[in-house]
């Protein structure tokens, strides 16, 4: 194997396909990314036997094929040390891969490509192509309710629910449930459910880059693949059953609280740096127009703010975490929000005030 490539042209896939591979790994041959070049292509893929990832780079100048394996977090620290217009040269020597730039001269040591582990390819049961841009902003409203090391394993990850003409994307970590739907040209009748873990979704968002590309999901038995142009990115699926979303969604809400978003989020932002640290608990009274804010702490310290609503129902006193509603705050883009609430031990629903294409539950707590 034999090939000469830009810097630039190299560091983009290596930095995204490096992210996917873990650090300390069981396997040494899971640290390390594999090259594989045909003809005028050259591939590199990443894995840590949940999540893989294929960058293809076109080069320019004609290459000697072959496939090797190297240490991915070296190549990629030598190939940012490089200056930005280097040609790098890299060719494999009797088992060590030979990278040349300039007057720098580097011998890595590697591993055989068979040693390799590649995921299985599953029948991909359902095909569908979206816009990156859309597709990311599914991502980016729900990820956040991801739940991080929960024992119920099955909310460690995003539940994708495929229905005729539409793809919806759930995440809750039992506190809090996050859902955001998007119109898509799928020919399912009957509806389709996936759970994708925690590392295959975050990767996946950040390979979506290009907001006019489109990008192809494949949603497997075991398995989820989305190809780009540049990549192929593929995760195994979280086996389990995600809870039913729509029995938590609050129904028959009679308090409609309509605010403006970004003084929202900052009277909730002042009021958190005096609320309990590990607790996180505000007390929100609503009352004819207004809303007042309240925080203390052991420390004995207070904070209280007043924010005028649109509101005329009955006055009502409820506490939540404020950390989860300035999350919610944080991904809506509309000027005014909607809070739907019934009492004080149920679960409020928050929406943007002019679409419903994105609903957020958030639990109550008792202060």
């Amino acid at each position: 194997m034999h090939f000469t490539i830009q810097r630039e042209a190299l560091l983009k896939p290596l930095q995204l396909v490096a992210g996917v591979v873990e650090r300390r790994q069981t396997l040494p041959v899971l640290s390390n990314v594999l090259l594989v070049v045909q003809g005028q292509q050259l591939s590199l893929t990443g894995t840590d036997l949940e999540v893989e990832l294929v960058g293809r780079v076109q080069l320019e100048e004609s290459a000697e094929p072959g496939e090797i394996t190297v240490p991915a977090r070296k190549l990629m620290d030598i190939c940012k040390s490089l200056p930005n217009d280097a040609l790098i040269d890299i060719k494999v020597d009797e088992q060590k891969l030979l990278v040349k730039a300039g007057r720098s001269r580097f011998t890595l040591s590697t591993l055989p490509a068979n040693d390799f582990p590649t995921v299985e390819e599953g029948p991909g049961s359902l095909t569908c192509t979206l816009e990156q841009s859309r597709l990311r902003r599914l991502i980016e409203r729900t990820s956040f309710a991801m739940a991080q090391q929960d024992v119920r394993y099955y909310l460690n990850g995003m539940l994708l629910e495929v229905s005729t003409g539409t793809l919806r994307a759930v995440a809750t970590d039992g506190h809090r449930l996050a859902m955001c739907s998007m119109s898509a040209d799928i020919g399912q009748a009957d509806r389709h459910q996936v759970i994708v873990p925690r590392k295959g979704i975050l990767e996946l968002a950040r390979l979506l880059t290009e907001p006019d590309g489109t990008v192809s999901i494949v949603l497997g038995q075991h398995h989820i693949r989305a190809t780009t142009g540049e990549f192929t990115f593929t995760s195994k699926l979280v086996d389990g059953k995600f809870p039913d979303y729509e029995r938590v969604l609050p129904k028959g809400g009679d308090k409609l609280v309509l605010g403006d978003r970004q003084a929202l989020r900052e009277a909730f932002s002042r009021t958190a740096i005096l609320s309990n640290e590990k607790y996180r608990g505000i007390r929100l009274q609503l009352a004819a127009g207004q809303l007042k804010i309240q925080a203390n702490n052991p420390e004995q310290e207070e904070a209280e703010e007043e924010i005028s609503v649109d509101y005329n129902g009955a006055s009502l006193e409820i506490g939540f975490n404020v950390s989860y509603l300035l999350d919610v705050l944080g991904v809506m883009t509309t000027e005014q929000v909607r809070l739907i609430l019934s009492d004080s031990n149920s679960s409020a629903l928050l929406q943007e005030a002019d679409n419903d294409d994105s609903s957020y539950v958030v639990m109550p707590m008792r202060l």
